[in-house]
């Protein structure tokens, strides 16, 4: 693994517990391979995942004040979306300090979008956890382009944004994602979620990613819904 301090570097962010950042850096086949008391990156990249949220919608509230909510959400949608965070991670070559199995390894891991997205979240949160909220804040405006136009910002329908807005009209709905099962080999996986609405399955949808299989479970119970589908 390379040196972390050049990579506290890229991060602009000094640790004081490199370890987090070592955990941000780990992916499960690395851990499943080698078993020694190693953390995996998933639990960081859930928190990175609601702290990225969070900065992003406050700085687009702040910087686009004439903006109605659809057009909001599409922006965010732009900057959270597995494609942009892939971008974002190459910028830094995040990549390069990945740990990662055998599998990935062999396989062009250190490329894959789904895998440098989801380190990338777990950097964020590593970030948030060691120095706290204004230096996570810090780190991701870092990447955010300072004029954003909804009309020219490429964005793929995100179903799960359209699916929380069309159950949000009921305030009294919830919906929760489920992973149900993983297929095979950890550089190579197909993950299967369920989404429920309070405690009903509404959608099931498979991906070689969670981001992936979240947004066909959410397809799916779209179209249960009746939702129009472009």
């Amino acid at each position: 693994m390379k040196d972390l301090h050049a990579l506290e570097q890229r991060l602009e962010h000094r640790y004081q517990n490199i370890g987090l950042l070592q955990t941000a850096l780990t992916h499960p086949g690395y851990v499943n391979e080698n078993r020694k008391g190693l953390k995996n990156n998933q639990r960081l990249e859930f928190l990175g995942d609601s702290v990225l949220s969070i900065v992003v919608a406050q700085y687009l509230f702040e910087h686009y004040t004439s903006l109605p909510e659809g057009e909001l959400t599409k922006l965010r949608a732009s900057l959270v979306c597995e494609k942009a965070l892939h971008q974002f991670a190459l910028q830094i070559d995040l990549g390069e300090f990945l740990l990662l199995g055998r599998g990935e390894e062999n396989t062009g891991g250190r490329q894959r979008p789904s895998i440098l997205a989801d380190a990338f979240e777990a950097v964020i949160a590593s970030i948030y956890l060691d120095g706290g909220l204004e230096e996570a804040r810090k780190f991701v405006l870092r990447f955010i382009p300072k004029h954003l136009n909804v009309k020219q910002v490429e964005v793929n329908f995100d179903y799960k944004t359209a699916l929380q807005e069309f159950v949000q009209r009921n305030k009294q709905e919830t919906l929760d994602y489920q992973t149900v099962e993983e297929r095979g080999p950890d550089h190579n996986k197909t993950f299967v979620v369920e989404v429920h609405l309070n405690s009903n399955v509404i959608g099931t949808g498979v991906g070689h990613s969670k981001k992936q299989a979240e947004q066909q479970a959410a397809k799916e119970a779209l179209k249960l819904m009746g939702y129009e589908l472009s």
